[in-house]
């Protein structure tokens, strides 16, 4: 292990195992699994905890799985976040609100099929703190310029800290986890690759509390879909709620003149919403009291990595919110980094082979994620709206089509390949008719189980969260564990590093 060079000498160029860009929960997860194995880690934040952050809905696999595995979850559990046992979507051929429940799928144990409500600033403070207990050397207000790197490999990153003074810090790896503004993502496959049918934009805001769903869903997210688009409904506290709508892009102009008259038109067009606030103020609590806007675009990169450097959260990818996919996608992928980072530390496999694990089931997520909400969207129907009539599968674009089958390369559902355009169009449009046949059975379900499992498309898309879950409250997974594709690689008992199924375990 190399060490690092005292903080506090201007100038001096530090060495350490590792180098974090950025504070967020996939630089929190990446940090803090690469210091449980004894690696030196710098973790460099632009911002000062806490701060701000959209982006309140977690999913199980992140609470029980990401979470326990870095020794955070009963600090989580402490803080009194709002306890969320699945969705409720009024989406999709008639106008009757459904529900999907956690509790109900065949791989989530009942007293871990939940997740939270949260307030960013303080997970992600949370978060951050543990990574400073295990040893990162956190550093906030730390500005990252670019990065340092040769023919060969990113050797570590040149960076000012609150004084503005230039600095550089050498490390093997540089993981780039500081979100969708990244300066320095290019520096790994180039520019991103933008969706069309997800290039909307979304306007939100919070108020001073709010009616809520009956117990037990009474912490639920409640997403409804009307004419121009769908809009999230996330209950915090009990006086606090957040409230966003998403909507084509073509509105942007009018959205940005005046985001709060904009905003409060929309809620008013959504009657299932709207109802829920009548009466209701916004709130004047900072930093809650702003309506805000944000191109929710979703992008994927061609590369996920270099040789010294890796992608991950906001930086590598981003997709649509509507199934609250952002922090697990994020801390998944920074889990996979730091598995790849330990391993490669530890020169017990081929750094070439341990990257590529990383990338193809980074991407198998993220593929799964977007190939269900391509489906998801396609199931609503409203042939008088323009935005729905816009997010049909029939209007994907053959640009898009391809540049989704490269990103799937190989690994799209059930690890089977698309033989080409047509055929993910097909695959696409029998995904979304299977959605909305399990959603009409749910009315005639004993309560018992739950039909939206039966679809091929839902089980597949937690797979792997249930999978993390399993290993955050077992130990491993209740299967053994394959590799995702032929001469894969498996994740060790504490889920941190990479191991070679083919060689016997010592």
């Amino acid at each position: 292990m190399t060490l690092a060079r005292p903080a506090d000498e201007q100038g001096a160029v530090e060495e350490f195992d590792v180098i974090v860009v950025g504070g967020g929960p996939a630089g929190s997860t990446a940090a803090t699994a690469v210091a449980l194995r004894g690696h030196r880690v710098l973790l460099l934040e632009q911002q000062t905890f806490p701060r701000y952050q959209i982006g309140e809905s977690l999913l199980p696999s992140t609470v029980h799985g990401v979470c326990r595995i870095l020794g955070v979850e009963d600090e989580v559990a402490r803080a009194g976040f709002k306890p969320k046992r699945g969705g409720t979507f009024r989406w999709g051929r008639n106008r009757d609100p459904w529900q999907f429940s956690f509790a109900l799928s065949p791989r989530l144990a009942d007293p871990t099929s939940f997740a939270y409500q949260v307030e960013r600033s303080r997970f992600d403070a949370i978060l951050l703190d543990n990574a400073r207990r295990v040893g990162v050397d956190v550093r906030e207000n730390c500005r990252v310029k670019g990065v340092l790197a040769d023919e060969e490999r990113v050797r570590g990153v040149s960076w000012s800290g609150p004084g503005g003074a230039p600095r550089e810090a050498r490390a093997h790896y540089v993981v780039d986890a500081s979100g969708n503004g990244s300066r320095i993502h290019t520096e790994v496959g180039g520019s991103r690759t933008y969706s069309d049918f997800f290039r909307n934009i979304a306007v939100f805001g919070y108020f001073a509390g709010g009616r809520r769903l009956p117990k037990p869903d009474d912490g639920n997210v409640f997403c409804a879909a009307f004419d121009e688009g769908w809009i999230w409904y996330i209950p915090l506290r009990d006086d606090l709620t957040s409230v966003g709508a998403v909507v084509s892009r073509e509105n942007a102009a009018g959205i940005q003149r005046d985001p709060v008259a904009a905003w409060r038109r929309l809620i008013g067009s959504c009657p299932e919403v709207s109802d829920l606030l009548q009466g209701v103020p916004q709130t004047t609590e900072v930093p809650y009291d702003q309506v805000r806007v944000r191109k929710d675009w979703s992008y994927w990169k061609p590369r996920l990595w270099r040789p010294g450097m890796v992608l991950a959260g906001d930086a590598a990818c981003f997709v649509d919110p509507v199934l609250s996919s952002g922090v697990h996608l994020a801390t998944y992928g920074a889990l996979l980094a730091a598995r790849s980072i330990n391993s490669g530390l530890a020169g017990t496999l081929d750094e070439g082979r341990l990257f590529d694990e990383f990338e193809a089931r980074y991407r198998h997520e993220y593929s799964l994620f977007h190939e269900f909400l391509v489906s998801f969207y396609d199931m609503h129907e409203d042939e008088r709206s323009y935005f729905w009539k816009a997010r049909k599968v029939t209007n994907v674009g053959a640009t898009e089509l391809e540049a989704f089958v490269a990103l799937v390369g190989g690994l799209a559902s059930g690890d089977a390949s698309f033989g080409g355009l047509g055929e993910a169009g097909a695959r696409l449009t029998t995904a979304s008719a299977e959605l909305g046949t399990a959603v009409g059975r749910l009315a005639d379900s004993d309560g018992l189980r739950n039909p939206l499992f039966e679809s091929a498309t839902i089980r597949e898309v937690f797979q792997e969260g249930a999978v993390l879950q399993e290993r955050g409250v077992f130990g491993g997974p209740l299967e053994e564990e394959t590799p995702v594709r032929p001469g894969g690689l498996v994740a060790s008992e504490d889920g941190l590093t990479w191991v070679d199924p083919a060689r016997p375990r010592p």
